[in-house]
């Protein structure tokens, strides 16, 4: 039984080695230890850098040099000399940036960013072919999505425009070119240099400069003028917690399970010929989901550094909760429950996704857009053979998967059973397909992926090939996306017009920074309560289904196909809040009858019921408190005495039979009942004094749990 290589030590690994008697304690390599240590050490440091260096306590350059510096000391002990590359990719498309042309510098920085990762990607395949240990091509990759979209925005800042931008592309147009400083803290900031997630260069700088709580931001954006209304900032502590122990539970499930599913044991002859066909899916769909969790690891510790230092916030939901999501890169119910492949897509490297369809699928004919999408996604990722086995096949995979729920998804939403019982079907099915479909890309390998195929006799293949070429043929699909064309070809009409003539990236390129907008809003903002990342185009995606091609740009691919090549009037510039809407994406929301949905919705649920009973118990113990309280302080005087006709306090007695006697000032009988009187006063005095101080102790405690409970900043 072979172990994963996450545990195997390295010596092509350059960076420090100074924690090498922790990785032999903990058995593991030294590299992933000092991925650990670095995140880790992040974690706290953002927290300093949303407190101490807060945009209201220092200036912006304050925490440009902060991030940076911490970026570039986390990268030189990850990767000792290899980190020259990290610096070396940015600056030298940061020249590009400065020098060349604003109507083609997207496409320069495009050539030179992809040229110099895929270098760096052939030498590291050479000398260290099928390695998973950390190398410097993973920064890299995250680097390069950074200055393409940054090289987008640029251009439709500066060419194209205003009112041929769509929102998104108006909300992430860049009018001012970045200096020195902001550029490469944008590129190299400690918070998502080692794991991501993308973040878009507006977002980041409005957070830096402390803009992110303002609707309308003052730099780097829009440029009309309006109000700027300040959003109250909460604190993420209860979103950085979440996901922490998220992170940590997906880390002990692939420690865990790495190991009874090892992915090289497919390659072994005994395994591609001793074992039955239903085994071999079962082994794929356990071996690629359990990979899957190192992703879900580092995904989710790297999104709670970024929501620790205050970026992700997205602001408030209808309820008056905060939201952290504006960068997360994965939604693991929204995927792992997912009932068809482009929602399995499109919850999946989310900040990814986005930029493809920044990059590639607005900006090519609609025809090829798919397939020259899943092209760069595998070119991206590097030259091993898997990789391009994998999206091709996913390509086909995807193309079917959208036909196919056009053509049946319609039948089964009758009844209630019946729509359950799609879901569940379409949901395991999804599970099968996507093990069948991925494990090329953790074997690596072209020859070992295509024998294993043959094993499954190419099912999945030959079953999509089916679906797209002759079951249209006999099987009539579902005709209910006229209706839903209307609403849709109003709310972008600019997006409509630069869709038609989008033949060529040199005529309108600023396709993808709507794109970028729509992907998953770069990483700041706490502009408007938005959500994750499928809003408002996911509800297009809801509506037509079959459109969807891709998880990457399955949202973009509704706004677009729908709409004529017709000329639109002029668009009034939106507000940069609208622009916010049309960017945001909630990837959560993708289908109504997405299994993990319901679960989410139903964990939530209890969750507030069960927060809505603490809240009502304390407020209702507090106030029977407070009235006990008053209570005591009406009583603690008694008893009362009135007054006689000279104005004097008339001393009461109580007789022995209950009857009340009246004592004279001078008499014996009025002294002694005045002496009992006073007595008992001051007795019951004390004993009522020492309960009321004890009630304002447990009113003070009461008063103070609501705002221990709450997740805002103490003021």
């Amino acid at each position: 039984m072979l172990e994963s290589p996450k545990f195997i030590d390295n010596d092509n690994y350059q960076g420090s080695r100074a924690f090498t008697w922790l990785a032999d304690m903990c058995g593991l390599s030294v590299d992933l230890i000092n991925f650990l240590i670095c995140q880790i050490g992040a974690l706290f440091l953002a927290s300093l850098f949303r407190s101490i260096l807060h945009p209201t306590r220092v200036s912006a350059h304050v925490r440009h040099i902060f991030a940076l510096t911490v970026g570039l000391a986390f990268g030189y002990f990850c990767f000792g000399p290899q980190a020259i590359h990290i610096a070396g990719l940015p600056a030298v498309c940061y020249i590009v940036i400065r020098t060349q042309d604003p109507r083609v510098v997207q496409r320069n920085v495009m050539l030179v960013a992809m040229t110099y990762l895929l270098c760096i990607h052939l030498i590291r395949q050479i000398y260290d072919y099928g390695s998973y240990s950390l190398d410097i091509t993973g920064p890299l990759m995250i680097i390069t999505q950074k200055v393409t979209s940054l090289a987008f925005s640029i251009h439709d800042g500066f060419v194209r425009q205003h009112k041929d931008l769509t929102k998104a592309q108006q909300y992430h147009a860049v009018y001012k070119l970045p200096s020195a400083l902001e550029y490469f803290s944008y590129v190299l900031h400690f918070q998502g240099l080692l794991a991501g997630p993308l973040v878009f260069y507006k977002d980041y700088i409005d957070f830096v400069e402390g803009y992110n709580l303002l609707k309308r931001p003052s730099t780097n954006g829009n440029l009309d003028n309006g109000k700027s209304e300040l959003v109250l900032e909460p604190s993420p502590m209860k979103a950085v917690i979440k996901k922490v122990i998220g992170s940590m539970v997906c880390a002990f499930i692939f420690m865990k399970f790495v190991k009874m599913y090892p992915v090289k044991n497919m390659k072994e002859d005994d395994f591609v010929a001793g074992t039955l066909v239903p085994y071999k899916f079962w082994y794929a769909m356990m071996a690629t989901s359990c990979i899957r969790f190192k992703y879900y690891h580092a995904w989710l510790l790297a999104d709670a550094i970024c929501n620790n230092s205050g970026l992700g916030f997205t602001g408030y939901d209808k309820d008056g909760n905060s939201k952290w999501d504006l960068i997360s890169n994965i939604n693991v119910l929204g995927f792992e429950f997912a009932t068809n492949m482009r929602d399995a897509i499109n919850n999946w490297n989310c900040g990814t996704n986005r930029w493809l369809r920044t990059i590639v699928y607005e900006r090519v004919p609609k025809k090829y857009g798919t397939v020259l999408t899943f092209a760069l996604s595998a070119v991206w990722h590097g030259f091993y053979p898997g990789y391009y086995v994998t999206f091709a096949t996913g390509a086909l995979v995807v193309t079917a998967a959208r036909l196919a729920r056009r053509m049946f998804r319609h039948r089964f939403q009758r009844t209630q059973f019946t729509r359950m019982f799609y879901d569940i079907l379409t949901c395991l099915t999804t599970r099968l397909v996507m093990g069948y479909a991925t494990f090329p890309f953790v074997l690596l390998e072209f020859m070992g992926s295509i024998r294993l195929y043959l094993r499954f006799y190419f099912c999945f293949h030959i079953a999509a090939l089916i679906t797209i070429f002759i079951l249209p043929k006999f099987i009539r699909g579902e005709q209910r996306r006229e209706p839903q064309t209307q609403p849709q070809k109003q709310q972008n009409p600019s997006d409509e017009n630069i869709k038609s003539n989008n033949l060529s990236t040199a005529s309108l390129p600023a396709c993808s920074t709507a794109v970028k907008g729509n992907h998953l809003n770069d990483t700041i903002t706490a502009k408007i309560p938005q959500g994750n990342n499928c809003n408002d185009l996911n509800d297009v995606n809801d509506d037509d289904d079959d459109d969807n091609l891709s998880a990457p740009i399955a949202a973009a691919n509704k706004t677009n196909k729908k709409s004529p090549p017709q000329p639109t009037p002029p668009v009034p510039a939106p507000s940069v809040a609208c622009a916010r809407e049309a960017v945001s994406v909630q990837h959560e929301e993708c289908e109504m009858d997405q299994l993990g949905n319901k679960i989410k919705e139903k964990i939530g649920t209890e969750t507030k019921n069960i927060e809505e009973f603490i809240d009502k118990t304390v407020a209702e113990t507090v106030s029977g408190i407070v009235e006990l309280k008053k209570d005591l302080m009406r009583n603690r005087g008694f008893p009362t005495m009135p007054l006689t006709q000279d104005g004097l306090r008339k001393r009461v007695g109580i007789g022995a039979n209950g009857t009340a006697l009246n004592a004279g000032i001078g008499s014996a009988t009025g002294n002694e009942t005045i002496d009992k009187l006073v007595n008992g006063v001051e007795e019951s005095g004390a004993f009522l004094k020492k309960e009321i101080e004890v009630i304002n102790a447990v009113v003070q405690q009461a008063n103070v749990l609501p705002a221990v409970l709450s997740n805002g900043h103490a003021k």
